[in-house]
């Protein structure tokens, strides 16, 4: 199929050819390869796409399976129990600890494996959520484990194997992604995205799982809290706990912990798509020689003081609203103390972000438009996330603006929610301009030489004073010396004047350049410190259990319980997780700044 033609054999001109030095190299016939696949680059593209649309199909099934399972025991929970949803997912995670362990004695160890490392996947604050999240989703699983122990009388020992298995799903995917989120991986294409597709599925039918089995402790919490006493009173007596106190430890440590599993799968699911995209992934010099800024907090005094203020009155309000919450008949000011902080401290935070958007439009920093998968993909979650409160806060406008929006609390709860959508819109613009933006590094060393050098020039004596000296040295006549002289000296006190007087124009212009460069970077960093510290406290609040959508009883009773019920679920974990992940890309802003 490939031939080598000479020259000679050509039958062509022979001082032609020779002219010609790249004559006698290699020519190739067109074969079939090369009609379809004009250059190894071309084939290397459509081998990427393909193997990234059968691995996406892949997990596409298996999320579907997984939903179509989860869903059926939602609704028909006699066909379909929550012992097979976890049979099912018990599948799911060997086969992916099975991927995970082959990656790591095979694939990992393979020659030119890994290649490039990706430097902007797996920041220090994802790898700190993670394994905070992962201790937290462990600890869950042991205060299930034990309250299981403690009922084991009355339940099956297979349900105690489901929290064993996951315990290890977790500490080994933790530590898998600790080590090999940068892996640009170049050997076992397929097989890579496979597995990182399958487990990152899983991933995500835990959270969904997750989700469901909140929303119907939630509902026993909330809706059905008297059916719950005497239903608890009916099981205690043929499944009759031997320590009440140690039941009620093991129960509360599994509320209070139970929101930190859904952030571990959704943080987990989002690394792993890094990885998915970086494999096969050839990274530039260039791009992986960059330089990246040092994060310093020296300076900053309004942003870290405001910020500090809102999340200790946060905490405040939050202790006080769960304390109210948590009794039988929860307080109608507390609800109104509650939104009242929400409402003071979202317009400022939309004031911050809009400020600092408007300082990156009058910087002179270039965008930065390489490609960055995971800057791509926290721009995607911004955005989808902040849909979770954004959804809820339309549902609760329409709902107020239907009934009574003159009362005071529906007239504070209106308010809330048109401050909720305005903050999450301009933080996610301020936000998603300040990652485009390229670090703004400065030259040291390149100011101090400037430094140097005027101080040196400075010192020294005009250029034309020794030709003068020199000049004078020679012994004219009297007369001729002193009018050289005198010429000499407008001469050269004219041209002496003129470079020092256009130096001291740029360096004033420099000086003013830099005092305004720095008060814009100033400026940025004070109003990406308070809205870290204000996103904390947001997060904080209805992680631990502040939920006030759930027992204000408006919106419940305009849409139904079982409306209501699925819109706050479905968008109070993506709520969560935005906050969450908006204090990493915040932290991100305020360092290339």
């Amino acid at each position: 199929m490939w031939q080598r033609r000479h020259p000679q054999e050509a039958g062509g001109d022979q001082p032609e050819a020779l002219a010609q030095p790249e004559a006698w190299k290699i020519r190739y016939e067109k074969s079939w390869l090369h009609r379809h696949c004009s250059s190894l680059l071309c084939r290397d593209k459509q081998a990427q796409k393909a193997g990234r649309l059968f691995s996406g199909l892949l997990a596409m099934n298996v999320v579907f399976l997984g939903s179509a399972f989860i869903c059926s025991m939602i609704f028909n929970k006699v066909a379909i129990t929550l012992g097979d949803v976890w049979i099912f997912l018990s599948i799911l995670k060997i086969l992916a600890l099975g991927w995970i362990a082959y990656y790591l004695l095979f694939t990992r160890r393979k020659p030119h494996a890994v290649l490039y490392r990706d430097a902007h996947a797996g920041p220090v604050w994802v790898k700190g959520s993670l394994m905070l999240f992962g201790v937290c989703s462990i600890l869950l699983n042991v205060f299930r484990m034990g309250y299981d122990i403690i009922h084991l009388q009355c339940k099956s020992q297979l349900e105690i194997l489901f929290p064993c298995i996951e315990i290890l799903f977790i500490c080994i995917q933790t530590y898998f992604i600790w080590h090999h989120a940068k892996d640009c991986t170049q050997v076992q294409h397929n097989l890579t995205r496979c597995g990182l597709m399958l487990t990152m599925a899983t991933n995500l039918l835990l959270w969904v799982l997750a989700v469901t089995n909140d929303s119907v402790h939630r509902e026993i919490d909330s809706e059905l809290n008297k059916l719950m006493r005497a239903f608890e009173g009916n099981r205690t007596s043929s499944c009759k706990c031997p320590n009440t106190t140690v039941c009620k430890v093991f129960q509360r440590g599994y509320i209070l912990l139970y929101p930190f599993n859904t952030e571990y799968c959704l943080i987990s699911c989002s690394m792993l798509y890094v990885m998915w995209k970086n494999v096969g992934r050839r990274i530039a010099q260039h791009h992986a020689a960059r330089s990246k800024p040092k994060f310093e907090i020296r300076g900053l005094i309004f942003g870290p003081l405001l910020g500090i203020s809102a999340v200790i009155i946060g905490i405040c309000i939050f202790m006080l609203y769960q304390i109210q919450a948590t009794s039988s008949s929860p307080s109608y000011h507390v609800f109104i103390l509650y939104y009242s902080y929400y409402i003071t401290l979202l317009p400022l935070m939309t004031v911050g972000a809009l400020a600092g958007t408007i300082i990156h439009g009058l910087e002179e920093r270039e965008l930065d438009t390489l490609e960055n998968p995971t800057r791509s993909l926290d721009v995607i979650l911004l955005m989808g996330a902040a849909l979770g409160q954004i959804g809820i806060s339309y549902f609760s406008i329409v709902a107020i603006v239907a009934v009574n929006p003159k009362g005071l609390l529906n007239s504070i709860i209106l308010a809330y929610s048109v401050c909720l959508i305005i903050q999450h819109i301009t933080q996610n613009i301020f936000i998603i301009e300040g990652l485009h933006r390229q670090p703004l590094v400065v030259d040291e060393a390149f100011i101090h030489n400037q430094h140097v050098t005027q101080g040196s020039t400075s010192t020294q004596t005009p250029p034309d004073e020794p030709t003068i000296t020199s000049h004078s040295s020679q012994v004219p006549t009297p007369s001729t010396a002193n009018k050289e002289m005198e010429t000499k000296g407008e001469t050269c006190g004219n041209s002496s004047s003129k470079p020092y007087s256009v130096e001291i124009r740029q360096e004033i212009r420099r000086v003013s350049q830099a005092y305004v460069q720095n008060w814009k970077r100033k400026a940025l960093q004070e109003i990406s410190s308070f809205l870290i510290l204000c996103n904390i406290i947001l997060w904080i609040m209805p992680s631990f259990g502040a939920h006030p959508e759930f027992e204000n009883g408006l919106e419940k009773s305009f849409y139904g319980y079982s409306t209501w019920f699925a819109i706050v679920n479905f968008g109070l974990p993506l709520g969560v997780f935005y906050r969450m992940h908006s204090v990493g890309d915040l932290l991100e802003v305020y360092r290339s700044a």
